[in-house]
């Protein structure tokens, strides 16, 4: 494999806008399929859409329905958590492949400034949700650290481990372990809720303790499944049946879903008459 500087060099196109690009490409709306992709790790990203949609689903009959569900704990909180981790551990994997590959429509561009860009905008993404749901939830209810805050820091701190797989798949343990052992001294540091575990911190918080770990173990699986970004094993070719297409297509469009999918879901119970207006209303009188 060739090597590939990690400075932060371009020699056509200044930072700014390789960002801006990146913060738009990100939300485009795909008019068809990407076939140069592993069919397979877009399928698996789409499964963790369909999961997280459900919970989502289920969260919001709890939230703004009224209904007594209890969403946050229990089989629903191992749900959100396998998903969460399906989410960042397929991170891990697609940031392992596009290293390898080296692939990218900007010549000139180094790999290291595209992923940081890339990391960025996931993160202003991030910034764009907690602004949404602190004028809508309140100050006590936002998204403060979510998973696309997380997602995006995860891609610039685990670029630089992807040529160490092994390191990457000790590292990721040692995360997890930590992460899950500070979480039962309940802590409350609001200033590090971005690394720690922290009581009292709104909705959907993935502090980078422990949730970087499975970043990390899926660059490790990125590595050893798909050495130079092509696999070390047969699969069948399902790519193009329809249930794996659908599923390819939303793993494809898994941010911009995230974006919309609360919106829609939001509207649809009002719409229905399912719960009440201010949002949460209906749960917090229940």
């Amino acid at each position: 494999m060739p090597s590939r500087s990690t400075a932060l060099t371009m020699d056509r196109r200044s930072f700014p806008d390789l960002f801006a690009r990146a913060l738009l490409t990100a939300v485009r709306p795909r008019r068809r399929l990407e076939t140069t992709r592993l069919w397979e790790v877009d399928a698996w990203r789409g499964i963790a859409v369909c999961m997280m949609l459900v919970y989502h689903f289920v969260w919001d009959l709890e939230d703004i329905g009224g209904y007594s569900i209890d969403a946050s704990a229990g089989f629903w909180s191992y749900w959100q958590m396998a998903t969460a981790g399906l989410f960042t551990l397929l991170v891990g994997v697609s940031l392992a492949l596009s290293y390898q590959r080296g692939s990218t429509t900007l010549p000139g561009v180094s790999a290291a400034a595209r992923t940081v860009a890339r990391g960025a905008a996931i993160f202003v993404w991030g910034m764009v949700v907690s602004l949404v749901t602190y004028l809508v939830f309140g100050p006590e209810r936002f998204v403060r650290f979510g998973i696309l805050h997380l997602i995006g820091v995860a891609i610039i701190l685990a670029y630089p481990l992807v040529r160490h797989r092994w390191l990457s798949l000790a590292l990721g343990v040692a995360t997890i372990g930590l992460g899950a052992f500070l979480d039962t001294l309940y802590l409350n540091i609001r200033w590090l809720l971005w690394l720690l575990p922290t009581a009292g911190t709104g909705v959907d918080h993935q502090p980078l303790l422990p949730m970087l770990g499975p970043v990390l173990i899926g660059v490790f699986i990125g590595r050893s499944l798909f050495p130079e970004g092509n696999r070390r094993f047969r699969v069948p070719d399902w790519a193009g049946r329809r249930p794996v297409k659908v599923l390819r297509y939303l793993g494809q469009s898994s941010l911009l879903i995230y974006l919309l999918h609360q919106p829609v879901l939001v509207g649809l119970f009002l719409l229905l008459g399912v719960g009440d207006w201010p949002l949460g209303a209906a749960a917090d009188t229940s």
